[in-house]
């Protein structure tokens, strides 16, 4: 099932729990649309869009965490993939973008945070982190949070990054993207494609 990948060199890639909106983001940035379904876990192997001409590929992983209907251990799967699929190709992603649902992110981070338990999101965060892939956090459903600048203040603080998030701005990226408004967002990756010499992919985002 992950081993679908067009053979391209640089990669985005787009990570993050199921429902967070990773396919709506998907499809603003390439303009076309994936199967999503209502209900979370649709996308349950990488969705891959490359262009023809050009050595590069937008890759949105499955959602990780948890999924109504779908069984523990199925979960596990998902998410052992998804770890072996960015581990096996970290040195051609040029950029990981990590989607969090900017309303509910907080109280998923602090309901799984325990002396055992790290929240999929600070996990996913730091193992982009170590990998040396340079790592985006899109806030998405911005449009439904009031207190924005405490929300992603507090958001930071989850992260290990000090507040303010103002001045992360190539990291934390608050998005709408059911409403197109990403522009943040692509300003972000440009920042990181520009430190890795790649210009040339401005055009995609």
């Amino acid at each position: 099932m992950f081993d679908t990948r067009p053979n391209r060199e640089a990669e985005v890639i787009l990570v993050g729990r199921s429902n967070v909106g990773k396919s709506t983001l998907m499809r603003e940035l390439t303009g076309h649309s994936f199967d999503t379904g209502g209900s979370p876990g649709v996308t349950r192997s990488p969705n891959h869009y490359d262009w023809a001409p050009e050595d590069f590929v937008i890759t949105d992983l499955p959602g990780f965490g948890f999924m109504s209907g779908v069984h523990e251990e199925r979960r596990e799967e998902i998410k052992t993939n998804i770890v072996q699929y960015i581990e096996e190709y970290a040195d051609n992603v040029l950029v990981a973008v990590l989607v969090v649902d900017g309303k509910s992110v907080i109280d998923i981070i602090d309901r799984h945070s325990g002396p055992d338990e790290i929240p999929y999101d600070v996990e996913m965060f730091h193992f982009l982190r170590e990998l040396e892939i340079p790592t985006v956090v899109a806030v998405n459903k911005m449009d439904k949070v009031d207190d924005r600048d405490e929300r992603l203040n507090e958001l930071c603080d989850r992260l290990g990054i000090l507040p303010p998030w103002k001045q992360w701005q190539e990291t934390i990226a608050p998005i709408t993207a059911k409403n197109g408004q990403i522009s943040s967002l692509n300003e972000a990756v440009r920042e990181h494609l520009h430190e890795q010499n790649r210009d040339d992919l401005f055009k995609f985002f």
